[in-house]
Protein backbone atom coordinates (compact mmCIF):
# COMPACT_ATOMS: atom_id res chain seq x y z
CA UNK A 1 0.00 0.00 0.00
CA UNK A 2 1.61 3.60 -1.12
CA UNK A 3 2.72 6.01 1.70
CA UNK A 4 0.65 9.26 2.27
CA UNK A 5 2.63 12.23 1.13
CA UNK A 6 0.84 14.64 3.25
CA UNK A 7 2.56 16.51 5.92
CA UNK A 8 1.21 19.03 8.67
CA UNK A 9 2.41 22.42 7.50
CA UNK A 10 3.74 24.86 10.42
CA UNK A 11 1.60 27.95 9.88
CA UNK A 12 -1.71 26.22 8.55
CA UNK A 13 -3.01 25.39 12.00
CA UNK A 14 -2.27 21.56 11.91
CA UNK A 15 -4.50 21.34 8.32
CA UNK A 16 -2.49 18.88 5.75
CA UNK A 17 -0.84 19.75 2.43
CA UNK A 18 0.88 18.30 -0.48
CA UNK A 19 4.51 18.01 -0.01
CA UNK A 20 4.91 18.54 -3.80
CA UNK A 21 2.75 20.21 -6.29
CA UNK A 22 2.59 20.59 -9.76
CA UNK A 23 3.58 23.59 -11.45
CA UNK A 24 1.75 25.15 -14.14
CA UNK A 25 3.44 27.32 -16.58
CA UNK A 26 1.49 30.38 -15.46
CA UNK A 27 2.99 30.10 -11.98
CA UNK A 28 6.25 31.39 -13.61
CA UNK A 29 5.19 34.16 -15.53
CA UNK A 30 2.44 35.45 -13.78
CA UNK A 31 4.81 37.18 -10.28
CA UNK A 32 5.76 39.84 -12.40
CA UNK A 33 3.39 42.85 -12.95
CA UNK A 34 3.05 45.54 -15.21
CA UNK A 35 3.06 49.29 -13.97
CA UNK A 36 3.50 51.30 -17.14
CA UNK A 37 -0.07 52.67 -16.60
CA UNK A 38 0.87 54.42 -12.60
CA UNK A 39 4.01 55.39 -13.96
CA UNK A 40 2.27 57.44 -17.13
CA UNK A 41 -0.07 58.59 -14.20
CA UNK A 42 2.02 59.73 -11.60
CA UNK A 43 4.35 61.58 -14.73
CA UNK A 44 1.23 63.46 -15.98
CA UNK A 45 0.72 64.48 -12.24
CA UNK A 46 3.79 65.55 -11.34
CA UNK A 47 4.85 67.15 -15.22
CA UNK A 48 1.56 67.31 -17.43
CA UNK A 49 3.08 68.14 -20.40
CA UNK A 50 6.09 65.69 -20.69
CA UNK A 51 5.88 62.32 -21.95
CA UNK A 52 7.92 58.96 -21.10
CA UNK A 53 9.68 56.61 -23.82
CA UNK A 54 8.08 52.71 -24.21
CA UNK A 55 11.93 51.23 -23.47
CA UNK A 56 12.32 54.29 -20.26
CA UNK A 57 8.84 52.93 -19.47
CA UNK A 58 10.04 49.26 -19.40
CA UNK A 59 12.99 50.00 -17.50
CA UNK A 60 10.97 51.33 -14.74
CA UNK A 61 8.89 48.68 -14.82
CA UNK A 62 11.51 46.31 -14.74
CA UNK A 63 13.05 48.54 -11.43
CA UNK A 64 9.80 48.44 -9.74
CA UNK A 65 9.30 44.44 -9.50
CA UNK A 66 12.59 44.21 -8.55
CA UNK A 67 12.28 46.63 -5.86
CA UNK A 68 8.79 44.81 -5.17
CA UNK A 69 10.79 41.37 -4.72
CA UNK A 70 13.84 42.28 -3.06
CA UNK A 71 11.19 43.86 -0.01
CA UNK A 72 9.17 40.86 -0.13
CA UNK A 73 11.88 38.30 -0.17
CA UNK A 74 13.50 40.25 3.01
CA UNK A 75 10.07 40.20 4.81
CA UNK A 76 9.52 36.98 4.46
CA UNK A 77 13.10 35.65 5.92
CA UNK A 78 12.00 38.55 8.77
CA UNK A 79 8.61 36.82 9.41
CA UNK A 80 10.38 33.48 9.31
CA UNK A 81 12.95 34.74 11.77
CA UNK A 82 10.45 35.52 14.29
CA UNK A 83 8.49 32.07 14.08
CA UNK A 84 5.37 33.56 12.73
CA UNK A 85 2.90 33.08 9.88
CA UNK A 86 1.75 36.52 9.40
CA UNK A 87 3.39 39.30 7.69
CA UNK A 88 2.53 42.39 9.02
CA UNK A 89 3.45 45.71 8.18
CA UNK A 90 5.87 45.66 10.52
CA UNK A 91 7.60 43.68 8.52
CA UNK A 92 7.62 45.19 5.66
CA UNK A 93 8.61 48.53 7.11
CA UNK A 94 11.85 47.00 8.85
CA UNK A 95 12.75 45.05 5.19
CA UNK A 96 12.85 48.70 3.99
CA UNK A 97 14.77 49.95 6.06
CA UNK A 98 17.67 46.86 6.43
CA UNK A 99 17.74 47.26 2.22
CA UNK A 100 17.99 51.44 1.74
CA UNK A 101 19.76 53.95 3.21
CA UNK A 102 18.90 55.48 6.05
CA UNK A 103 17.02 58.65 5.03
CA UNK A 104 15.73 57.23 2.16
CA UNK A 105 14.45 53.96 4.27
CA UNK A 106 12.80 56.95 6.68
CA UNK A 107 10.89 58.25 3.59
CA UNK A 108 9.83 55.71 1.93
CA UNK A 109 8.17 53.91 5.21
CA UNK A 110 6.41 57.99 6.30
CA UNK A 111 5.06 58.14 2.46
CA UNK A 112 4.04 54.13 2.20
CA UNK A 113 2.10 54.81 5.77
CA UNK A 114 0.55 57.92 4.54
CA UNK A 115 -0.23 56.31 1.50
CA UNK A 116 -2.06 53.33 3.33
CA UNK A 117 -3.93 55.53 5.74
CA UNK A 118 -5.24 57.95 3.04
CA UNK A 119 -6.50 54.78 1.23
CA UNK A 120 -8.01 53.30 3.89
CA UNK A 121 -10.17 56.74 5.25
CA UNK A 122 -10.88 57.28 1.80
Amino acid sequence: MARSINRKCKCSRGHLCPISRKKSHFSTSFGHRNYSLYVNRVLKEVVPQSGISSHTLDVMNTLINDIFERIATEACNLRHLRKRCTLTSEDIQKAVHLLWPEKLAEYAVAFGSEAVHRYVHS
